[in-house]
């Protein structure tokens, strides 16, 4: 009995002490090439692996050097957690995490994968996330994979560092590296990720010969990078843009030059006399140093090495990736407003048109008039969005479109999100009202539709219409990963966007209704020639 009561007590052991028994793991198990990770899976079926390491933490020595290989492990790792997110301030109210830390130990991925797929050689997208090159993460809900899995894909997003970890240049990090290069630490960690894929996909059941990069926002730029950089431009099959390219009027690429004065002035207003005693800081110190005014430029710049010339001269050479490419940006990305400064009235727009194109601005009057409420308010619109990052887009396209020998495919997204849920209130108050819908798609706003995630974002009372446009873009996407190309059965025909003889193209205008429309190629040429006439 004495031997029985023991063994009782054994076995509760864990339940008193408030530690629950050891259960058997079930888990998918794949073998990557620094060991095997253990996933989780989803109740659709789909395979999940968080916070796989696909590069070393770049911690002190290797704060500011480019990524070095993950040290392998022995045993089981367990994938069933998002690693934490990279150094950043809370800067975007739509940032939506699943992990519970900031941390410079950060480069880590996640993949999503059918069931049953380990030798299926599936269509691959490594998505890499927006937020200025100073916020986001791979575990926010908008760009989960699980959908896109359900459709036959394997899905990966990644983390890389931000801000001034990811884009600090300095004489002395120039002077160590072996490349004489510094700062762009950002995109060198989604080169290592291209990289990861390409060596390790397989055993997820990827292709490694079809591998498609997308992204949105800095994601977007970022995608523009990497199909210049010859350090992944010959590993990806196909690229995504949503929203930005590095063709842009306002983040440009600095030469190394420039970008180690920069990075020099950030070093004095940190109180660090050399980089020993930079890398001595802690990041958060580092991280409050370059969030004060005057702080830390953020950015890339032509290193020599991740970027030997200046990206758009790279297009211009046709020395990117030559493979099929789909981007596009939203009707509304930024509202007049925000660059008026007041109501766009006709008497405004005229001004702000007088204002922006000077001696130009009667031909501009052309492309943005004025001549009516309604009129003002949409010429505004454009022109804040064209030069926010709509233009900029459009140049990737017509560049690649001219020395990529691959076709293009250009979307307008122009379906507005729908009103918010009201806000809980409390007891005798009052019911908060929705916001009502927006006036048109401002930046962002496709990202839950185009990667079928409308179900994560509980900000929005999503509509019938609302799937119907996801449906619709999704299918899109997944098609484009598939086979680089768009169109597929039971959707509206999407041509190709490269320009005819004649100088038109054509773009697919993404709605309720989605319809094939004529590019407002004369606009953005008047804007190419403008800008080129004038320095950036």
């Amino acid at each position: 009995m004495p031997t029985l009561r023991l063994a009782m007590l054994a076995a509760l052991w864990p339940l008193a002490a408030g530690h629950p028994p050891a259960i058997a793991r079930t888990g998918p198990r794949v073998r990557v090439a620094t060991g095997v990770v253990e996933g989780i899976v989803a109740p659709s079926g789909v395979q999940e692996f968080r916070g796989i390491p696909f590069a070393a933490p770049p911690v002190r020595d290797r704060r500011w050097r480019p990524p070095q290989p993950a040290a392998p492990w022995s045993g089981v790792r367990l994938a069933d957690r998002f690693a934490p997110q990279c150094m950043q301030a809370r800067v975007y109210s739509d940032m939506v995490f699943r992990n519970d830390a900031t941390s410079e130990d950060c480069l880590y991925l996640n993949v999503w994968t059918p069931p049953h797929a380990a030798t299926a050689k599936l269509p691959v997208l490594v998505y890499f996330y927006g937020g200025g090159y100073v916020a986001g993460d791979g575990s926010e809900y908008r760009y989960d994979g699980e959908s896109m899995a359900r459709r036959g894909i394997v899905v990966v997003t990644v983390n890389y560092r931000l801000g001034v970890f990811g884009f600090f240049a300095h004489p002395e990090l120039t002077r160590e590296s072996p490349h004489h290069a510094s700062g762009n630490y950002g995109l060198l960690d989604q080169a290592a990720s291209i990289r990861w894929v390409h060596d390790n996909v397989a055993a997820f059941g990827g292709d490694p010969r079809r591998v498609t990069i997308g992204g949105e926002s800095a994601g977007s730029f970022s995608v523009s990078a990497q199909m210049a950089s010859p350090l992944s431009r010959d590993l990806i099959a196909g690229a995504i843009g949503e929203s930005g390219a590095f063709f842009s009027t306002t983040l440009t690429t600095p030469p190394l030059a420039q970008a180690e004065r920069d990075g020099e002035r950030f070093a004095a207003s940190a109180g660090a006399a050399s980089l020993a005693q930079l890398r001595a800081l802690g990041a958060l110190e580092i991280l409050a140093a370059a969030s004060r005014p005057g702080g830390a430029r953020i950015g890339p710049d032509v290193d020599g090495w991740f970027f030997p010339i200046a990206p758009e001269s790279i297009y211009a050479r046709g020395a990117q990736a030559h493979v099929p490419l789909l981007a596009g940006w939203n009707s509304a990305e930024l509202p007049g407003e925000a660059l008026l400064h007041a109501t766009p009235t006709p008497e405004n727009v005229a001004r702000l048109v007088e204002t922006t194109f000077g001696d130009q601005a009667a031909a501009a009057a052309r492309y943005y008039p004025a001549t009516t409420p309604e009129q003002a308010a949409q010429s505004a619109t454009e022109l804040a969005s064209d030069r926010f990052i709509a233009y900029s887009t459009w140049a990737w396209l017509d560049a690649h479109a001219a020395t990529g020998g691959s076709p293009v495919y250009c979307y307008l997204y122009a379906h507005p999100r729908p009103a918010t849920v009201p806000a809980p209130t409390q007891a005798g108050q009052p019911a908060e009202q929705p916001a009502p819908p927006a006036a048109g798609a401002v930046h962002s706003a496709e990202i839950e539709y185009a990667l079928g995630n409308l179900a994560t974002n509980h900000v929005f009372a999503w509509t019938p219409d609302d799937e119907k446009v996801s449906a619709t873009m999704e299918s899109y996407f997944a098609n484009f990963v598939r086979t680089g190309n768009p169109n597929g059965a039971g959707l509206p025909e999407w041509p190709v966007g490269n320009p005819t003889a004649d100088g038109r193209a054509m773009r697919m205008r993404i709605d309720v209704v989605s319809r094939a429309e004529p590019e407002p190629t004369e606009r953005y040429r008047f804007l190419r020639g403008f800008y080129a006439a004038r320095p950036r």
